[in-house]
């Protein structure tokens, strides 16, 4: 049983009402929801919300019925984790049964592709580890790019190495963590009280499939990516 969640929050101090707002021809949460609802490796879906309307928007189209989220994880410090964990104790309520492996999609981050989803999975079942988390090759790089003040005030590199990074393709590989997909194992989740306790892999995205909606403009922009990659689409067909 491999369980597909989505957590939404009514509030939002970067851009309100974002997960319930127009993007392309439909609300924004529609596009991760599609996702999960329509993947062959999905069993069930779940959403955690404390806005009605996003619930019954979710029911509507065959979520599980938990109810609304608890008032102690609607706040903006509530963790991730609480909320993943109140999700999955609630789900397996609904279904009657346990669950397998844990899927979150970030409803803000709605340019990922179906086969991240497939690719993600498929990398936890293969190499087996706590948690795969999406991750993008960082732009700036903290042992060569990156720098911050010594205590002297003087400007140095991060992270510096012996010899020093004279070239960004010499330096380590450093990844953002990108806030889009997420599969975990339902024991780590409950034994773990934080992301990066166990043994958390990256699944790598491109950077263009990693765009969080935590502004306005973000919406023009994703809006302006998905209209370009449908004309694409039509010049290929």
């Amino acid at each position: 049983m491999i369980l597909g969640h989505i957590g939404v929050r009514a509030g939002s101090k970067g851009v309100k009402g974002k997960n319930m707002r127009e993007l392309h021809g439909k609300p924004l949460l529609q596009w991760s929801l599609d996702q999960l609802i329509d993947h062959p490796l999905i069993d069930a879906v779940v959403v955690s919300t404390d806005g009605q309307e996003m619930y019954d928007f979710a029911i509507a189209r065959g979520t599980l019925d938990i109810g609304l989220r608890p008032a102690e994880l609607a706040s903006d410090t509530a963790s991730k984790w609480d909320v993943w964990r109140h999700a999955l104790d609630a789900a397996e309520t609904a279904l009657g049964q346990t669950v397998d492996l844990f899927v979150d999609l970030d409803a803000t981050s709605p340019l990922r592709d179906p086969s991240d989803i497939t690719n993600a999975i498929e990398l936890f079942q293969t190499e087996k580890p706590d948690m795969v988390m999406s991750c993008t090759e960082a732009k700036k790089n903290p042992y060569f790019n990156l720098v911050e003040l010594d205590e002297n005030g003087s400007l140095q590199v991060s992270k510096p190495l012996p010899g020093n990074v004279v070239a960004r393709q010499l330096a380590p590989v450093v990844y953002e963590h990108a806030a889009s997909t997420y599969v975990l194992s339902p024991a780590y989740l409950r034994r773990a009280g934080f992301l990066y306790e166990g043994h958390v892999i990256p699944y790598e995205m491109p950077a263009e499939r990693c765009i969080d909606i935590d502004a306005e403009d973000d919406f023009d922009y994703v809006d302006w990516l998905m209209t370009r990659k449908l004309n694409k689409e039509r010049e290929n067909a």
